[in-house]
């Protein structure tokens, strides 16, 4: 009989313990274990590994790098002196001598893949948008048993290497999301912030709504309060159900996460993308990649209010059926029977 599969959840955002909720919850009970940090509470009712946090004690945004000037160029991050890092260490690799798991999925850390391989365990390693071809995530991809891709394979960096494509297995659908069958809002705009952003400007955001009366605009996520709150702009805050609130809007406007993504390609929605600063220009290639496809209406900053009917006909003219080709309606149960059989079969199983 085969171990549990370690599932590792990074933790900056919300988009890995979505995807790992999902996966895992497509799964028989209990064959996937959730590891991360701040997961106490947060994994429903699946088995979880809580870990110290591993970031830096400064007030800088967490970017997965530290600084350091001898670090190897097989790691992003690996400060020295540092306790969390400690103690995680110790706690996952005792967590793998005690359940000799099959199988450790990554998403994402090439610390953590690089620990689990020198502990004897197999990796599937999570690989995000964006040019990854870095020594570090090269290492970490050649390390692994096969990479995964939470997206279709035509959202792919065309800058790649092809043995890293051809080691890959691409999961489109890796959301809750579904065609929803409750009625959409009929001129309703959504716009989502999630964790891992800066955040929307709630002045910005009350311009938009005076400049188009016509249309309601809800906003889920962290928001700053505007000076005035005009009647067609609702502040919501942040919701647990999004994937309700984008099924149900007639256009959605958010960045390029993987998280979003996948639900606005899930629920057929029209897509307004404005990609966010990330590494590896994760979320500008993906950006790219729909603006090519003729997915979403792509622009780089938030726009002047005059500019705002304009773009939403031009999202309105969007072609639905590109959406329908890069959607798995069954990606989770699909990805959660993939990882069981490559735990089970203990090789490389290539992209379907």
């Amino acid at each position: 009989m085969i171990g549990p599969i370690g599932y590792y959840v990074h933790h900056h955002g919300d988009g890995h313990r979505q995807r790992a909720l999902a996966i895992a919850k497509a799964a028989p009970h209990g064959r996937f274990t959730l590891i991360g940090t701040g997961l106490a509470g947060r994994t429903e009712d699946l088995p979880y590994l809580d870990l110290a946090d591993d970031r830096l004690t400064d007030n800088r945004v967490f970017d997965g790098r530290d600084d350091t000037a001898d670090r190897p160029l097989a790691l992003h991050y690996a400060p020295s002196h540092h306790g969390g890092i400690r103690s995680r260490a110790a706690l996952l690799t005792s967590w793998i001598a005690r359940e000799r798991p099959s199988l450790m999925v990554v998403d994402v850390s090439v610390e953590i893949a690089m620990l689990a391989r020198l502990a004897a365990t197999p990796t599937v390693y999570v690989r995000l948008s964006g040019l990854r071809d870095d020594p570090a995530h090269l290492e970490a991809f050649r390390g692994a048993s096969v990479i995964l891709s939470p997206f279709h394979r035509e959202l792919d960096d065309p800058g790649m290497p092809d043995w890293v494509r051809a080691k890959t297995r691409f999961c489109p659908g890796l959301s809750a999301s579904s065609r929803s069958v409750e009625p959409r809002r009929r001129d309703t705009i959504l716009v989502v912030y999630g964790k891992g952003g800066a955040g929307g400007d709630g002045d910005a955001l009350a311009a938009a709504a005076r400049a188009s009366p016509g249309l309601d605009w809800r906003v889920i996520g962290p928001v700053s309060q505007p000076s005035s709150c005009p009647d067609n702009l609702s502040i919501l805050g942040w919701v647990e159900e999004a994937e309700s609130e984008i099924a149900r809007a007639d256009l959605v406007v958010g960045a390029a996460g993987d998280g979003l993504v996948n639900a606005v390609i899930a629920t057929g929605s029209r897509f307004i993308c404005l990609p966010e600063p990330r590494p590896f220009d994760e979320q500008v290639s993906k950006a790219h990649r729909l603006a090519a496809l003729g997915a979403a209406v792509v622009i780089e900053r938030w726009p002047q209010a005059s500019d705002w009917l304009g773009l939403i006909a031009a999202a309105r003219d969007l072609d639905p059926g590109v959406l329908n080709r890069l959607h798995e309606p069954d990606g989770a149960r699909r990805a959660a029977d993939f990882l069981l059989a490559t735990a089970r079969e203990g090789m490389p199983r290539a992209s379907a």
